[in-house]
């Protein structure tokens, strides 16, 4: 063999570690879709509490089910719990997300209202001695971040910045939320980086990406909705995997870039954007039922008291 073949043969141990990431990443992606699948499954067969409590109308006014959001949530925690190759703090991380996101989101998806909105809506109304839903939702996932943080880096700095990663994350994806598919696609594309460089936080963003994918169907059939309960725990989980053993130059690129696209949405509409892009459109309204027709005004006739006053 010439130097130059030589040269251009990965060493043993190099390839024989390529394959087991690649199958680590392969097997978590299939636990989690496994277990998103079967627990959607049981939930919706035997609901908790009363099958109508977890049923919402959409804008066509048929109705749909939140149970999609727990179910992704027990895929996550379950292929993130026995992740292969991936360090015992950095599983512990990814599930106390997953489970803090479920659980805070499921509370806010039941018992919440639409009274206050965003960041500013909820902060303010603490400020005020209200507790809402919504704020609670904050304070928790916030304190939950900071642990998984805490398990996924070493120095305080950069436990600090993780912990804005997982926290910001969980409430980046739920932002998406507004369209069928939406966040569960936010979930993929946002994984697909991780994944793809591989090493023990590829396993970890495998988890959420399997659980996401698992559901999509159903969601973009809008006969099932992630609901706050499946976008927090899949953001939380993806927040993990994202700040697992990264620089703290990366920790903070990536909490800027969250903290900045949540500050926009404050005060810009996703949906707005996402529609006047062609590409983001597109991306959007792949594999999405086609949009509801507009309802038209009925012509008013001299009958209607209306028309004749």
């Amino acid at each position: 063999m010439t130097k130059a073949a030589a040269s251009s043969v990965p060493p043993a141990p190099a390839r024989a570690g390529s394959r087991r990431g690649r199958s680590g990443r392969l097997i978590t992606a299939l636990a989690a879709t496994g277990a998103a699948r079967a627990a959607y499954a049981a939930l919706t067969r035997r609901p908790p509490g009363e099958a109508a409590m977890w049923e919402r109308r959409n804008h066509r006014g048929e109705v749909l089910t939140l149970l999609e959001g727990p179910a992704t949530a027990v895929g996550a925690a379950l292929a993130t719990a026995c992740a292969p190759g991936v360090p015992g703090r950095w599983r512990a991380a990814g599930v106390l997300a997953a489970v803090a996101g479920a659980g805070l989101g499921t509370y806010d998806d039941l018992a919440g209202s639409s009274d206050r909105r965003g960041f500013k809506g909820h902060l303010g109304a603490l400020a005020k001695g209200e507790l809402t839903t919504g704020g609670a939702k904050i304070v928790g996932l916030g304190a939950a971040g900071l642990a998984a943080g805490a398990l996924v880096q070493r120095r305080p700095v950069d436990k600090l910045l993780a912990g804005v990663v997982v926290a910001g994350t969980a409430n980046l994806i739920n932002l998406f939320d507004l369209r069928p598919g939406r966040a569960a696609k936010a979930v993929l594309l946002a994984g697909a980086p991780t994944l793809l460089r591989g090493g023990p936080a590829a396993s970890l963003a495998a988890a959420p990406v399997g659980a996401a994918a698992a559901l999509l169907p159903e969601d973009l059939g809008e006969r099932a909705m992630l609901g706050d309960a499946g976008a927090n725990a899949l953001g939380a989980a993806l927040g993990v995997a994202l700040a697992a053993g990264s620089s703290r130059t990366s920790l903070l690129a990536k909490a800027l870039v969250v903290g900045a696209l949540t500050a926009a949405s404050e005060k810009v509409s996703f949906t707005k954007v996402i529609a006047g892009n062609p590409t983001l459109n597109a991306i959007d309204m792949l594999g999405r039922r086609a949009p509801a027709p507009a309802a038209v005004p009925r012509q008013l006739s001299a009958e209607d008291p209306v028309a004749s006053a």
